[in-house]
């Protein structure tokens, strides 16, 4: 079960997209699943949510989003470019009006100077063509702390994202 902030933010983003009937999918790295699951855990989110992506390898990026082997050799899996690839795969691989993204490192390892621990890299976007990034750096605060921070940011970019959309007929 998401905490109170979390499931608020949760139903929130479900009612707006009910109303506007938008269908979301997620494709998550370092957070597991934990953003499909803070909105399934609400009843009557099967009328949002249309899927979920956990692709936590560089393999699992590619074969299942489609992320070019390239974006990854190049930029990193912790990277505007893979997290904006991410999210046209899960929007590309679903039937869902929206879609967010989320790769980065939530520790307590695995970081380096250039991509610390906390770096986390967001994508989110409509079928009508809006993308938007986001970058944050949570900092070495700890692997659940980051990845609860992570779901919250990405359930904010998808309720900005759906704010913006037009309902459908």
């Amino acid at each position: 079960m998401a905490d109170r902030e979390t499931e608020a933010t949760a139903i929130a983003l479900l009612d707006l997209c009910k109303s506007k009937k938008l269908m979301v999918a997620t494709a998550e790295s370092c957070t597991g699943g934990l953003v499909a699951g803070a909105l399934t855990d609400i009843a009557g989110s099967s009328a949002v949510v249309d899927r979920g992506f956990v692709t936590y390898t560089n393999a699992a990026k590619h074969q299942m989003l489609g992320v070019p082997h390239e974006t990854i050799e190049r930029h990193g899996a912790v990277s505007r470019e893979t997290a904006e690839a991410m999210v046209r795969g899960a929007l590309g691989h679903a039937h869902a009006d929206l879609a967010v993204s989320i790769t980065g490192i939530a520790g307590p390892g695995g970081g380096s100077a250039d991509k610390p621990v906390g770096l986390v890299h967001f994508a989110a976007a409509s079928r009508g063509g809006n993308l938007i990034h986001r970058e944050r750096r949570f900092g070495d605060i700890g692997r659940g702390v980051v990845r609860r921070l992570a779901v919250l940011e990405a359930l904010a970019l998808l309720t900005e994202l759906a704010t913006g959309e037009k309902a459908k007929s």
